[in-house]
């Protein structure tokens, strides 16, 4: 999974250079490559950020999109929960509605995303959660988008072990990235300390299943059982697709502000070109909140 079709790909164009002027390439074709790569990260924002403002009536997603547009965002993650029609599949009418109005401001739809749970004993339920995601898969590709997150689930049931469970994982995951591959959206896990709590974990499944419509969601925020979630973060980086950034890490389940600095410099040295979302839950206004967030990790990428 580390070394993507397009990695090899890279590599196998790259060899001329290589092997011709290697000076060359150690002077100017990194530095040309570092600078590609930080005109390619592209920034979006969770539509969780204004959760509240959506239960209480104050805003829609068509909001939100006009937000991420008067700031500079490039793009917005819709979570299924926040269109009108939910639980309810939603209509046409409304999916193209969004994507009009995106394309008016400027926008990418990067992501939809839903809640289902794995983690259940419960093979009917896991039977309809897989149904739920493969019909959100259909929706993202209609839409636009190019990733559907989704979780583990929580709450172990008991008399199975983690083992069983993370069988009952792989084996979920791997078909909905079947039916991702069919309709061109990566079904992408959010590590959310719900089931896999360390970077180990999380490989492992990703490995397991073992296809390129399956990726990952990297939430370092999400990596709460540890003394370094950098560290952990760092581990992950190479299986990124998407970089998720919360005001908050946790360093063993303690929260403390985000080191915009630390975070600039870790997408940075792995070359990240996709697209890095901010996400809002504290207390204070969110757009305010989401804002600064964006201005100091553009100010830290630029020095770093």
């Amino acid at each position: 999974m580390k070394n993507s079709r397009r990695d090899a790909i890279k590599k196998f164009l790259m060899a001329p250079v290589l092997l011709s002027t290697p000076a060359l390439w150690s002077a100017t074709t990194t530095d040309r490559r570092t600078e590609s790569a930080a005109q390619r990260l592209q920034f979006s924002v969770n539509a969780y950020s204004f959760n509240d403002e959506f239960k209480s009536g104050q805003m829609d997603l068509f909001d939100m999109m006009e937000f991420a547009s008067d700031i500079g965002l490039n793009a917005v993650d819709l979570t299924a929960y926040y269109f009108s029609s939910y639980p309810k599949l939603p209509k046409k009418s409304e999916i193209f509605a969004l994507k009009k109005r995106a394309l008016e401001l400027g926008l990418n739809i990067s992501w939809t995303g839903i809640r289902n749970n794995f983690v259940t004993a419960d093979t009917e339920a896991r039977k309809r959660d897989i149904k739920m995601i493969k019909d959100w898969l259909d929706i993202s590709s209609i839409i636009g988008s190019s990733i559907l997150r989704i979780f583990t689930g929580r709450n172990q049931p008991n008399g199975y072990t983690n083992a069983q469970v993370k069988t009952w994982l792989v084996d979920a995951f791997k078909e909905c990235a079947k039916h991702g591959e069919e309709v061109g959206v990566i079904a992408a896990l959010q590590n959310h300390n719900e089931f896999l709590f360390t970077a180990d974990e999380v490989i492992d499944i990703i490995e397991r299943v073992d296809s390129e419509w399956f990726g990952l969601i990297l939430d370092i925020s999400g990596l709460r059982t540890t003394s370094d979630p950098y560290a952990e973060a760092e581990k992950l980086a190479p299986y990124a697709n998407y970089w998720f950034i919360k005001e908050h890490v946790y360093y063993n389940q303690v929260k403390k502000p985000t080191d915009m600095k630390q975070m600039a410099a870790m997408i940075k040295r792995h070359n990240f070109r996709g697209y890095v979302s901010f996400e809002s839950l504290s207390d204070g206004n969110p757009k305010t909140i989401i804002k600064d967030m964006l201005a100091e990790f553009k100010m830290e990428y630029e020095k770093s």
